[in-house]
């Protein structure tokens, strides 16, 4: 398996590109199956979940071809309602997304339990209540989710879901979008990777209303059609690349970010002593002062994301003061705790909550990865440790991180990836 050996005390300085949204691009891949003729999606990141994504469509009968800058096509002419199988949807959790579009377009589906990183038990049943709600049969059997309709077709009804579930909301979407009627979707996520699977569903003829609120209304149509649309840039990881150039004391422009994606993080930031600003391009980070603790909390968009939450904690580790982190969505995403402290970090756990001493200077070590944002925590805290770190099992931070190692070296990072 790859590592990464890096020896800290470089600043991060420059400019570094964004890349399309891995969590907007997996929901549209998936939608493609809504549609007989061709999907094309743009800035596409070249990530490992999108390869696994692909691997099971190719499965389902649809066709992917890439072009052109970062283009994707994908064919779901030929789509048949085949099973998803466990060997590929294991891999991934955002594999449950090709649950809703299969059954919306062929009136069944057969989906394994999903896997993906162990940060949590992530339950599906909101997933499966929407469907129900819709009007459709949904069973468990041996390890496997079967969905189906009598013969109608799913029907337009009201949704309404306990938390603002990402994941969710994308199903309720792509299901209802083919319902016979209209539906109503309460308490849905608002996260812009929502928004913009909704612009790609609007591209495709579908009709859709209140996006970006907590109630979305949802015309069902006939079918929908071919269609072009570009992805979103990564807010992700972005704000990973805010935090490298924070904890390094650097000068950072961020092409492609977008400050409305970002706010709760950019405010946390510049109560961190971090300045960030908002230029023709992208956004500049820049720290030259000293950092100051904050404490936060995870919250569901627009609150602070749990996808930045171990990446923050890498950048409290040096922070003068004592801040505390609190994990309110996922109960198992303090994995990179252990791993931290085994550079330094002084960080006590108490259930949800994190309570970071911020400490004079972080040393090498080696350590492991044990999930995708746990991982560039570690190679964050690495750009700042005394000496060499080496970071084991990146294949985690393959999955959702386009050539991290080579963009953060052409900033001035000292990172060198060995094979094998």
């Amino acid at each position: 398996m790859d590592r990464l050996v890096i020896r800290g005390g470089k600043r991060i300085e420059g400019s570094v590109q964004i890349c399309g949204a891995k969590n907007a691009a997996l929901p549209q891949i998936a939608a493609s199956l809504l549609s007989s003729e061709p999907l094309e999606l743009r800035n596409v990141p070249e990530v490992t979940d999108v390869n696994t994504m692909l691997s099971l469509m190719r499965e389902l009968g649809v066709v992917a071809t890439h072009g052109a800058g970062r283009s994707l096509v994908l064919d779901a002419g030929g789509a048949r309602n085949a099973q998803a199988p466990y060997e590929l949807v294991r891999r991934m959790r955002a594999s449950i997304l090709v649950l809703a579009p299969m059954l919306a377009r062929f009136g069944s589906a057969r989906v394994s339990l999903p896997g993906g990183c162990a940060i949590g038990a992530r339950p599906i049943d909101q997933h499966l209540k929407a469907l129900e709600s819709l009007g459709a049969n949904v069973e468990m059997e041996g390890g496997y989710i079967h969905a189906w309709t009598n013969g109608n077709g799913l029907r337009g009804n009201r949704i309404v879901l306990s938390s603002p579930s990402v994941g969710a909301t994308e199903t309720a979407l792509m299901a209802a979008v083919l319902a016979c009627g209209e539906s109503e979707i309460l308490n849905g996520a608002r996260d812009p990777e929502i928004s913009d699977l909704a612009r790609c569903l609007v591209a495709m003829g579908a009709l859709i209303q209140g996006v970006g609120t907590h109630r979305i209304l949802v015309q069902g149509v006939d079918a929908l059609h071919g269609a072009r649309h570009e992805l979103i840039t990564d807010r992700i990881e972005a704000g990973t690349y805010a935090v490298a150039a924070a904890i390094t004391g650097g000068h950072l422009e961020i092409l492609g970010a977008h400050l409305e994606h970002l706010g709760s993080v950019v405010a946390v930031l510049e109560s961190a002593g971090v300045q960030i600003w908002p230029t023709d391009r992208g956004l500049m980070v820049v720290r030259s002062g000293t950092l100051k603790s904050v404490d936060v909390s995870t919250e569901p968009y627009p609150g602070f994301p749990t996808d930045l939450q171990a990446q923050f904690m890498a950048l409290m580790a040096i922070a003068s003061g004592a801040s505390v982190i609190r994990e309110t969505v996922f109960e198992s995403r303090f994995m990179h705790v252990p791993e931290l402290g085994r550079l330094g970090a002084n960080i006590s756990l108490q259930g949800s909550t994190a309570l970071v001493r911020g400490v004079e200077r972080l040393h090498g070590a080696e350590v492991m990865a044990t999930d995708l944002r746990a991982s560039v925590s570690l190679v964050l805290a690495a750009l700042v440790a005394e000496g060499e770190t080496t970071v084991n099992r990146v294949y985690h931070l393959d999955r959702g991180y386009e050539s991290l190692d080579r963009k953060l070296v052409q900033c001035g990072a000292d990172i060198r990836r060995v094979v094998g």
